[in-house]
């Protein structure tokens, strides 16, 4: 099994370089973040701290080192669920899933590019449930054709009933942009998507976790939005 550094509970977003994970804590989760492969793809690991139950998102790559990864932390693997039907995000999925016997979840519209057939298809606006949290995926057109996005919301404890949510965005949203697309009109489709069903659904202190590189927020990002559809990506 590949060796991984400790866990560091200083999140700061950024990781600072291949199998050395991160942790954040929030009212209800924690969430585990580590870089693989020759692509610096993120894998997290989303952990309810009230059953230890987990979802693994996006086995991309290094099957040993995201192995070790569940080992070190404490919980147990409920599912894995994959962003999108890249190679460079599944190139574990196989391996995780033989290992592990859990169910895979994956956007029905990217189901036929993965490595195996999923045992949950996804829509818009379905609920996945991970112990007592629960995560929305939202299905985003353009750098794929059924690419998932998933946001959590988080009660506070406080009693005033505020929420934080995090956004778990594969290569939809990034620090400075939307993803990348290909064909003509999928920039336009992937910027709607994003700015309608993230930006005109979640507050500026939402917290986004992409599929490569470090962490951002929404409000760092809203202003931006007029810049990204003047410049066509």
């Amino acid at each position: 099994m590949t060796a991984i550094s400790p866990v560091d509970d200083n999140y700061t977003g950024t990781v600072a370089g291949p199998h050395q994970p991160i942790r954040r804590t929030t009212a209800h989760s924690t969430i585990t973040k580590m870089s693989v492969g020759p692509m610096d793809n993120n894998t997290y690991v989303v952990t309810c701290t009230a059953t230890g139950d987990q979802l693994l998102i996006d086995a991309a790559n290094d099957a040993s080192a995201i192995l070790a990864l569940l080992a070190e932390l404490p919980g147990t693997l409920r599912a894995i669920l994959t962003t999108h039907g890249h190679p460079d995000h599944v190139l574990a999925l196989e391996a995780i899933a033989a290992a592990t016997g859990v169910p895979t979840l994956a956007g029905r519209d990217d189901a036929a590019a993965l490595p195996l057939a999923p045992d949950r298809l996804l829509d818009d606006g379905d609920d996945i449930t991970v112990g007592n949290l629960t995560l929305r995926a939202i299905h985003l057109v353009g750098h794929t054709e059924g690419s998932i996005a998933l946001a959590l919301r988080d009660a506070s404890e406080d009693g005033a009933g505020l929420m934080s949510v995090q956004l778990f965005t594969g290569d939809c949203l990034f620090p400075g942009g939307v993803g990348k697309t290909w064909q003509p009109g999928d920039f336009e489709r992937l910027l709607g998507g994003v700015t309608t069903k993230l930006f005109g659904a979640y507050p500026d202190d939402t917290a986004v976790y992409p599929g490569h590189g470090n962490d951002t927020t929404l409000g760092a990002q809203r202003p931006h939005l007029t810049q990204w559809a003047a410049r066509g990506w």
